[in-house]
């Protein structure tokens, strides 16, 4: 069988749950070598192992992507263990409790742009001196549909997640020409442990959050895991720079900053041997 994604190497930050999860056995169940990577080294031990028993290369690594030094370790481990890297999917990143700007902190904001935005940076970074030695790769950054609109109460997060973007685009300029591609994709309401939890806290938010989406539902990990696929796959060479803004969208938000031609409709058609 002639797998979409066979002799490639990819790897994935936030690899325990969610989205990373989802994209992590996607890639895997197409063919790619994968490394999985996540700050709690427990929460992918368990995923790569039933994933090498169904006989595919899997590699679990522990990574603070906060840490510049441990984000270098994890690309340089995935390079030594499979030989080189074609894919990745950044896409570790933190809630932030809605509060004013005013009374929100310091430190709150330095941990959120660690993650979510340097974290971005620092992983781009270390990909891309393998992929600029190779001459090809793609890369995938998780923005959030928070990189697109703003909201009260959520200034830090969505600050954190427009950075990401305006990342995305100039990184994309950068190494258009060198065979490499990057994209940011930008999900709505995802259905995630980290959604859960902040539903959790605030019961009434999920009636909130439905009634926004045009959808009736949560989106699902693997349908944003079939769009960082096809992104990833040399049939999507045309595509660089652009935001996605996926799964779902939001009813009433403020105006889109990227122009429609620039941006995916709502839903996108699943790639071929890309989800479960």
């Amino acid at each position: 069988m002639n797998l979409p994604f066979e002799n490639k190497v990819a790897l994935v930050t936030g690899a325990g749950a969610g989205m990373g999860l989802a994209a992590a056995k996607a890639f895997a169940e197409s063919g790619a070598a994968v490394a999985m990577a996540d700050i709690h080294e427990a929460s992918v031990r368990a995923p790569a192992a039933e994933l090498a028993a169904a006989g595919h290369k899997v590699l679990a690594l522990r990574c603070d992507v906060a840490d510049d030094a441990q984000v270098k370790a994890m690309v340089d481990h995935t390079i030594s263990t499979f030989g080189r890297l074609d894919a990745a999917f950044n896409n570790a990143g933190v809630q932030s409790p809605a509060v004013e700007i005013a009374d929100s902190t310091g430190e709150e904001f330095d941990r959120v742009m660690a993650i979510n935005l340097r974290s971005v940076w620092s992983c781009m970074k270390y990909e891309l001196l393998q992929m600029r030695k190779q001459g090809s790769g793609a890369i995938v950054n998780n923005s959030s549909i928070g990189g697109l609109i703003g909201l009260p109460g959520r200034a830090i997060y969505h600050a954190s997640k427009h950075g990401v973007i305006g990342l995305t685009k100039s990184a994309a300029l950068e190494y258009a020409a060198k065979g490499i591609r990057i994209n940011a994709i930008c999900p709505g309401t995802i259905d995630t442990p980290m959604v859960q939890e902040m539903i959790a806290k605030d019961p009434q938010a999920m009636k909130e959050i439905l009634r926004e989406q045009p959808i009736g539902r949560l989106g699902r990990a693997e349908e944003i895991a079939s769009a960082v696929l096809w992104l990833c796959r040399k049939r999507s060479a045309s595509r660089e720079a652009s935001p996605c803004r996926q799964i779902g969208g939001r009813r009433n938000s403020s105006p889109d900053p990227c122009r429609s031609s620039s941006c995916f409709p709502a839903t996108i058609p699943r790639a071929p041997a890309a989800g479960k």
